[in-house]
């Protein structure tokens, strides 16, 4: 049986800017609620070693960090629910949503934290070797392949940007692309094409990832123009062709730019809906990180507050203007 649920503010996704938005709003005295959706913890639930979130001497296990966020929140006073949000009126005061079992959440104030997934190729091999030598974060993972040879696959910025950066560890970066030319910036692809350690290889496709089941040790690549494929030797796989921020639920209402990003104000997590705001992936598409997740989420639910305060501020007043009945005579 369905129920309903009422809460100040309610928090939909559990990656790094969930958790911390609920974090910061429990102790806030406002008692949210966190709908954690299909992937419980995020992208990060799919991150191995992370070496680059503050705090951690060693690196730490993705899903044992988002474990450690999501217990914290709850200790300070956040209400877990699994569920899945599939409509929403972000409009209407209180702003309601529904989720996959029929259960409704009425809230003064939301935070979208629905995060971005990155965009794969769909190989049985690319899936097989995911955390093992298949990445689509060079930031995360580039440090692994000091000395190393690698491939990205991609021809935007995102490809250009990580091929770039990967320089920095491995020995050889080598692009595969599709096409016969990039659609990077010109500005990125003279700093490409100007590295010693990076080489293109035009009009072809990641065709399979190869390995021994525990690591990736080459890649199958094919021409598409002549259909022939070609034996790569490499030590990592990144897939650089883009993310895909999960704003479908939200369009129509909050303003989402060409990419799919929901779009905030400046230096804020604020929307153009008063009392909606927006942290992490669903709205980063610059940097992608879980410390820029959660400094958001802080930020966002730091907005909420003040959002909230105001709302009960002019409650009150409204309540005191209210014209007093006078009371009948005793007769």
């Amino acid at each position: 049986m369905s129920k309903t649920h009422t809460t100040k503010v309610l928090i939909i996704g559990s990656g790094p800017a969930g958790y911390t938005a609920a974090i910061y709003a429990a102790r806030a005295d406002l008692k949210p609620l966190l709908v954690s959706g299909m992937q419980e913890g995020g992208q990060m639930t799919i991150t191995s070693d992370v070496e680059n979130f503050p705090g951690f001497e060693d690196p730490v296990q993705g899903p044992w960090l988002m474990e450690q966020m999501k217990k914290q929140a709850e200790k300070v006073g956040t209400a877990m629910i699994t569920d899945t949000i599939v409509s929403i009126d972000l409009k209407s005061n209180p702003k309601k949503a529904v989720g996959d079992g029929g259960d409704i959440y009425l809230a003064d104030a939301v935070i979208i934290a629905t995060g971005a997934q990155a965009k794969w190729l769909g190989l049985p091999s690319e899936e097989k070797y995911k955390g093992k030598g298949v990445s689509a974060c060079a930031t995360c993972d580039g440090f692994f392949y000091k000395g190393k040879e690698v491939i990205v696959v991609g021809g935007g910025n995102s490809a250009v940007e990580e091929a770039l950066f990967l320089t920095n560890f491995a020995s050889k970066v080598t692009v595969i692309h599709r096409r016969d030319e990039f659609r990077a910036e010109k500005i990125m692809q003279d700093r490409l094409f100007n590295n010693p350690k990076i080489s293109v290889i035009w009009d072809s496709a990641l065709e399979e990832v190869t390995g021994d089941g525990k690591g990736v040790t080459g890649a199958k690549i094919k021409n598409l123009k002549t259909g022939a494929v070609t034996d790569l030797k490499t030590d990592g796989v990144f897939i650089a062709i883009g993310h895909k921020p999960a704003t479908e639920l939200f369009k129509g209402q909050v303003d989402i730019d060409k990419e799919g990003y929901i779009v905030t104000k400046p230096d804020s997590t604020e929307t153009n809906i008063p009392g909606v705001f927006a942290a992490g992936d669903v709205k980063d598409k610059k940097f992608r990180q879980a410390v820029t997740a959660a400094g958001m989420g802080c930020m966002a639910a730091l907005e909420a507050d003040k959002y909230i305060a105001h709302l009960e501020h002019a409650h009150k007043n409204n309540h005191k203007a209210a014209p007093q009945q006078k009371q009948p005579k005793a007769g």
